[in-house]
């Protein structure tokens, strides 16, 4: 049975994502204090059997998890005035290892990775989950025999203006984008195609809304693309290491995001172990980079910054560990501020 574990605790707050399946993973999802100065995280419990919760979103008194397993699903919960959630209900995706998730216009969508679709749920009054609206499957396939022999969802998000939808398939090369309908079902607007291999795993957009940053898992290089109305197109390529970075482990980028001002976009970098420091120039059509910072844990799988932009919070898969650093915002760089061990953490919601 699914229940909260946890104590009322003052302060801001963090929700942590890890795999309940995995040895020494977690039993659920994580909840946690900070210290909105330092950043400074202190556990405070966690909501036990919610399965394989690898990607958490808050959205106000809402929180949603992915599933991640081959019978994919997504969890609702409520998060009660002391900030510890309760489970409302949960919905299949429809599809195999769901691992990212977005809230848009009154539904959830969720990107399945092993099954290359995306799947659409209507939001209820009460914060859950509806039944299913749409499902649709990307086809397609890359030069990677090992990763790309088909379709990978790896995220979906809204667009700037709310208008489209895009999912970033790291299987086929390529970002989907869609509209998403009154009720719930999803049409075809544009594929945008990355260089054959690139892996492109998520993206981000500039507060100005003409750009955005893919980051390509596969090949380590991050890509400026203008954006208009659906459409993306890719320009700037650039390595997400510095010039002398060794070649081994390989390294494998996940995250990007962008500065609340859209002067700095954060990357990290799995195998070197670090978030690439970027500065934004010529209004965002490009990319200059800043430092490599290590991250002070192995396998930095999330990162995310605070509302402020002043905090920047790093899951360490691989080494039980979120760090957090402390951003100057004027140059973009960043110091290693305090370290957290935590059971294989793979997402931060704040």
């Amino acid at each position: 049975m699914t229940e909260s574990v946890a104590q009322a605790q003052p302060g801001a707050r963090a929700y942590l994502g890890t795999y309940t399946s995995w040895e020494g993973g977690g039993t659920g999802i994580g909840l946690a204090s900070y210290d909105r100065a330092t950043g400074r995280l202190r556990a405070t419990g966690v909501v036990a059997g919610v399965p394989n919760p690898s990607f958490v979103i808050r959205e106000g008194r809402r929180l949603y998890a992915v599933n991640e397993q081959q019978d994919g699903a997504v969890t609702a919960l409520s998060i009660g005035p002391d900030g510890v959630p309760q489970v409302i209900n949960t919905q299949s995706t429809g599809g195999a290892d769901p691992c990212h998730l977005a809230l848009h216009r009154g539904f959830v969508l969720s990107a399945n990775y092993s099954s290359g679709s995306v799947s659409v749920h209507p939001v209820r009054p009460d914060g859950g989950l509806g039944e299913r609206a749409d499902l649709v499957r990307h086809e397609g396939s890359g030069p990677d025999p090992e990763r790309q022999e088909g379709p990978h969802a790896h995220q979906v998000l809204p667009d700037p203006t709310g208008e489209f939808v895009l999912a970033v398939d790291l299987g086929t090369d390529s970002v989907f984008s869609y509209r998403l309908g009154d009720d719930g079902r999803l049409s075809p607007v544009d594929e945008a195609k990355l260089q054959p291999g690139a892996g492109p795993r998520h993206l981000a957009f500039h507060p100005g809304g003409r750009h955005a940053y893919i980051a390509d898992e596969l090949d380590s290089t991050i890509v400026v693309a203008s954006y208009d109305r659906g459409v993306l197109k890719p320009g700037q390529v650039l390595s997400t290491l510095p010039a002398n970075a060794p070649t081994t482990p390989r390294n494998y980028p996940a995250e990007v995001l962008v500065s609340p001002d859209g002067r700095f976009v954060y990357l990290s970098n799995r195998g070197h172990d670090s978030v690439a420091v970027f500065a934004v120039e010529h209004g965002g059509a490009r990319l200059r980079l800043v430092e490599a910072t290590p991250v002070g844990g192995r396998y930095p799988r999330h990162i995310t910054l605070d509302s402020t932009g002043g905090l920047l919070f790093a899951a360490n898969q691989n080494s039980n560990a979120v760090t957090t650093f402390a951003v100057d915002r004027e140059s973009g760089r960043l110091r290693l501020s305090s370290t957290f061990t935590t059971p294989i953490p793979v997402c931060v919601a704040l």
